[in-house]
């Protein structure tokens, strides 16, 4: 599947992954800023953003999205950021293709499985006919009753676009994406790699605990570990200065 992506900047490689109902737009605060450094390449991942949708959705179909675009763009040793869901992408591909990524940078996820944990954002989706709507301000408050964190309505709302007049459609493919999450949420099958690799942590999330570290190295054995305060699961929006202080400081060694 050809991926939409977007890119900025010049110099190596530098691919950003967004997370589970994420986009490309998500980054671009931060792309803007890496980009001062690198080449950085934005990528809407399969039924996400502005890339083509589809009824199956795996990692290995990922892996080989992703692959199909590194030999498209000619990336010679990327260095690949993933927040979530595109953490644990860039870490199958890691697996799937030894020694090709230069350094991982994994934001707020870890390898273990995840408990379900996503019900009340699904049932806000199917509570919203959009068919019957006329503003995204309907949309909304019924999110509101639904999910609590202004921070993560607006994230969802960014997905809600006008298809055409009169008309608003989502840009996620929520049903194929809710068939499909256990194997979203499963573990990272066991295997050790030796490309360096940064975790960075929201110590007011739950992803990466303190008794999970001894696992993260026994897949990494190199690793690092970066924990930032004050922020949740969305490290890079809610501290996106100590974010970009920790991205930079292990890239650019």
């Amino acid at each position: 599947m050809k991926l939409y992506h977007k890119q900025l900047g010049q110099g190596r490689p530098f691919v950003i992954l967004h997370g589970l109902f994420g986009s490309s737009d998500n980054w671009q605060t931060h792309a803007k800023k890496l980009a001062e450094y690198y080449q950085v390449t934005l990528i809407d991942l399969r039924n996400h953003g502005h890339s083509p949708w589809s009824d199956t959705f795996s990692y290995a179909l990922m892996v080989q999205d992703l692959h199909e675009l590194f030999m498209e763009l000619q990336l010679v040793k990327p260095i690949v950021l993933g927040h979530s869901m595109g953490g644990k992408l860039a870490m199958h591909y890691d697996h799937t293709f030894p020694g090709f990524i230069e350094k991982l940078i994994v934001v707020d996820m870890g390898v273990k499985a995840y408990p379900p944990h996503h019900a009340h954002i699904l049932a806000a989706i199917h509570a919203i006919d959009l068919s019957k709507l006329s503003a995204r301000s309907e949309a909304e408050a019924i999110l509101k009753t639904f999910v609590e964190s202004e921070g993560v309505r607006q994230f969802l709302l960014k997905n809600l676009y006008w298809e055409e007049k009169g008309k608003l459609a989502w840009r996620v493919n929520f049903p194929v994406l809710e068939a499909s999450m256990a194997e979203i949420l499963r573990e990272l099958p066991e295997q050790e790699s030796f490309t360096p690799v940064l975790f960075i942590r929201g110590l007011l999330s739950n992803y990466i605990l303190d008794e999970d570290i001894s696992i993260l190295e026994s897949y990494y054995p190199d690793f690092q570990l970066a924990s930032i305060s004050n922020a949740g699961h969305w490290v890079h929006a809610e501290a996106p200065e100590p974010f970009l202080d920790a991205v930079l400081s292990y890239s650019l060694r």
